[in-house]
C-alpha cells in the first residue's frame, strides 16, 4: 500500500537502521556534486554563454562498478529550471531521482538543489546522463562509465585506453530560444548549426580546426570507444576511415562481438566498441552525419569530424591532411538497417526473454497537426496548422504537478488511467496518401498502468502521417528485449513468426523505422512510474509520449521506495 506524506519519514529512519546494521549489504557509495551554471564557450567563430555542468561541456563523466550506489547533489545556479535523468538507469524502485520533468518530478528552480541517489543494478557499459527539461540537454550531458563489479572482468580482451565519444549539435543561437520561437510558431525548429564530436565541430566548419578533437593512438592497439549519440534530432552514421570497428556493447549491456565499418546509433543510445589500431601510422578522420529519411523534412547536412592520430614512428611520412571515410548516404535506410538489425544480445538463454505475454500494447507513433489556435497568425505547419505529434493518437500533455506525486499521494485530477491498448482508428498506417482528418490527435495525460510482474510487448507502428520519419523511443526504468522489426504495417501472425526470442539485444532506447514498426519485450518488475518517449526532442516536444506506472508487488523488494526529504517542490 503506498505511504501518505506524513508518515514516510518512518520508514526511512528503519530502512536506515538496518544499513546501519549490515553496512556491507550494499556496493559501494559515493558522492558528486553538480553546479549547474552559464559558461562562456566559443564555436564557430562567435561566443556565447551555454548552461552546463560545473562549466564543462560536455559535462563530467561519472565512473562507477555494477551495483554501485551514488548521490549527486544538484545545485542549480543557472538561469531556469532544470531537471537530471541518469538515462539507462534502472533505479529500482527509485523512480524518484529519475529526473523527466512532470512526469517524475518537477524541476529544481533557480537556486535550489536536489540530492539524487542513483540506485545501479544489472547496467554494465556506456550509459549517459543529461538534462530532461525544456531543451537544456543541448548542452547539459555526459557520459557514465559503469565497469564490471569488482573482480570481474569484461567478456573481451582489456582494452589499452577507454575514450568516450560523445556526439552532439551545436547551435549559434541560445536553444531555448530556438525552443520558444518553434512551439510559439507551430513550425518546425531551426536546424543545429554543426554536428560535434566531443563538443568541437571539427576541421570542416570555420574557426573550428585548432580545437577539433585528437585521439593520439599508439599502433597495434585496442582501444574501447565509448560512444553516445547526445544529438538532440539526429540518427547519426559514424565511422573512422581505413578502420574496422568491433561493437561489443549497447545501451549498457553487452552484445555478441560485430564487426563493422560503420555504425547508425540514434539520440540517446550508446554503443560501445573496440578499435584495433592496425593501419600504417597517419592521420585519419573519425566523422558523423546524419541518417534522415523523412520527406522535406529539414535536418542538419554538415559533417562532424575528429582525428585519429598515430604516434609517429622514426621518419615516418604522414598525409598533409587525414583521410576521410566514405560515410553511408543520408536516406541509406539499407546500411542503417542492416546494422541495426545485426546487434544480438551476449546472452544465449532464451528463457531471459518473455515469452508467455500477459500486456500487449500496439501503439502509433505519428507526427500530427492541429488547427492553429491563434486566429490572428498563420501558423508555420503545413497548411497553416500547428504541428505535434502522438502515440496512440494522444499528444501527451504535461500535469501542473508530476505524475509520480500525484500517484503516490493519491491526487486526483492529474493524469487518467485510460492509454488505449490499441490504436482508436486502424487504416493503412503507411500508406502514400492519408485523409487530412486523421492528422488531428486528441491533447491528454493518459498513462498505462502495469500489474507487477507482468510480461510486456510493445508494437511501435510508425505511420506516414504528415511525415513518416525513424522514431527513437526510450523507456526509463528498464532495458527490453528488441524481437522484432519490419517496414510497412504490422501483421501479428505473419510477423511473430520472425521475432528473435534467442539472443535478441538488450537495450533502452530502439529506433522504429521509417513507415515501420519495432516490437519490444520486458518484464514489470520495477514498481513505479517510469517515462516512455521519442528521443527526438522536437518530437518529445509536441507530444510523443506516455507514462507507464508499474504496481507494487508482494515482496519488500518489489516496492516503490518512499521519496526523498527534499523533493523539489512544485
Amino acid at each position: 500500500m503506498l505511504l501518505s506524506k506524513s508518515n514516510f519519514i518512518l520508514q526511512l529512519l528503519i530502512s536506515s537502521s538496518l544499513l546501519f546494521l549490515c553496512p556491507d549489504c550494499q556496493a559501494s557509495t559515493h558522492q558528486h556534486k553538480f553546479v549547474v551554471k552559464e559558461a562562456t564557450h566559443t564555436r564557430l567563430c562567435s561566443t556565447k554563454k551555454i548552461l552546463t555542468v560545473n562549466g564543462k561541456f560536455p559535462g563530467p563523466t561519472l565512473r562507477v562498478h555494477q551495483g554501485d550506489t551514488i548521490y549527486v547533489n544538484v545545485h542549480n545556479k543557472g538561469n531556469s529550471n532544470i531537471t537530471l535523468h541518469w538515462h539507462g538507469v534502472k533505479q529500482p524502485g527509485n523512480p524518484w531521482s529519475d529526473g523527466p520533468e512532470y512526469v517524475t518530478q518537477c524541476p529544481i528552480k533557480k537556486g535550489g538543489t536536489f540530492n539524487q541517489k542513483i540506485i545501479f543494478s544489472t547496467e554494465e557499459g556506456t550509459i549517459w546522463w543529461h538534462a530532461h527539461s525544456d531543451w537544456s540537454r543541448a548542452t547539459v550531458h555526459g557520459a557514465i562509465i559503469v565497469y564490471p563489479k569488482h573482480g570481474n572482468s569484461y567478456p573481451f580482451p582489456k582494452p589499452h585506453i577507454e575514450v568516450p565519444i560523445i556526439l552532439g549539435e551545436w547551435w549559434k543561437e541560445d536553444v531555448r530560444q530556438v525552443l520558444k520561437r518553434f512551439v510559439k510558431s507551430g513550425g518546425e525548429p531551426n536546424i543545429s548549426d554543426a554536428l560535434t564530436i566531443n563538443g568541437q565541430p571539427g576541421d570542416l566548419y570555420p574557426c573550428s580546426k585548432s580545437e577539433t578533437f585528437n585521439l593520439i593512438v599508439d599502433q597495434n592497439q585496442t582501444y574501447l570507444l565509448r560512444i553516445i549519440n547526445a544529438a538532440m534530432n539526429t540518427i547519426l552514421f559514424f565511422k573512422i576511415a581505413k578502420h574496422e570497428l568491433t561493437v561489443v556493447g549497447s545501451d549498457g549491456s553487452y552484445t555478441k562481438p560485430l564487426t563493422t565499418n560503420y555504425i547508425a546509433i540514434a539520440p540517446g543510445q550508446t554503443i560501445d566498441a573496440l578499435l584495433l589500431t592496425n593501419q600504417n601510422p597517419n592521420f585519419y578522420y573519425m566523422a558523423a552525419r546524419a541518417y534522415s529519411t523523412g520527406l522535406n523534412v529539414s535536418f542538419d547536412n554538415t559533417t562532424t569530424t575528429a582525428i585519429l592520430s598515430y604516434k609517429r614512428k622514426n621518419d615516418t611520412a604522414f598525409s598533409t591532411s587525414p583521410l576521410m571515410p566514405s560515410l553511408p548516404y543520408y536516406n541509406d535506410t539499407k546500411s542503417a538497417f542492416n546494422f541495426i538489425t545485426s546487434l544480438r544480445s551476449l546472452n544465449n538463454q532464451p528463457s531471459s526473454v518473455p515469452l508467455n505475454i500477459t500486456t500487449q500494447l500496439i501503439s502509433t507513433v505519428s507526427i500530427n497537426t492541429f488547427p492553429c489556435s491563434n486566429q490572428n497568425v498563420t501558423c508555420e505547419g503545413p497548411n497553416g496548422t500547428r504541428l505535434s505529434a502522438s502515440m496512440n493518437n494522444i499528444s501527451f500533455v504535461n500535469p501542473h504537478i508530476d505524475v509520480l506525486e500525484a500517484y503516490y499521494y493519491h491526487i486526483n485530477g492529474v493524469y487518467k488511467r485510460n492509454f488505449p491498448n490499441y490504436p482508436p482508428f486502424v487504416f493503412n498506417f503507411t500508406d502514400e496518401y492519408l485523409p487530412l482528418e486523421l492528422e488531428t490527435p486528441k491533447r491528454g495525460t493518459k498513462v498505462k498502468v502495469l500489474n507487477y510482474g507482468s510480461n510486456v510487448e510493445v508494437v511501435f507502428q510508425g505511420t506516414n502521417l504528415v511525415a513518416g520519419i525513424d522514431h527513437p523511443m526510450h523507456l526509463h526504468g528498464f532495458s527490453f528485449y528488441v524481437v522484432g522489426y519490419g517496414f510497412g504495417n504490422f501483421e501479428e501472425e505473419k510477423n511473430i513468426l520472425g521475432y528473435n526470442l534467442i539472443d535478441p539485444p538488450l537495450l533502452n532506447t530502439v529506433i522504429v523505422p521509417i513507415n515501420g514498426w519495432t516490437t519490444i519485450r520486458f518484464v514489470a518488475t520495477n514498481p513505479g512510474v517510469w517515462f516512455m518517449h521519442c528521443h527526438i526532442e522536437r518530437h518529445l516536444t509536441w507530444g510523443m509520449e506516455t507514462v507507464f506506472i508499474v504496481k507494487n508487488g508482494k515482496s519488500a523488494d518489489a516496492k516503490l521506495l518512499p521519496p526523498p526529504p527534499d523533493m523539489p517542490p512544485c
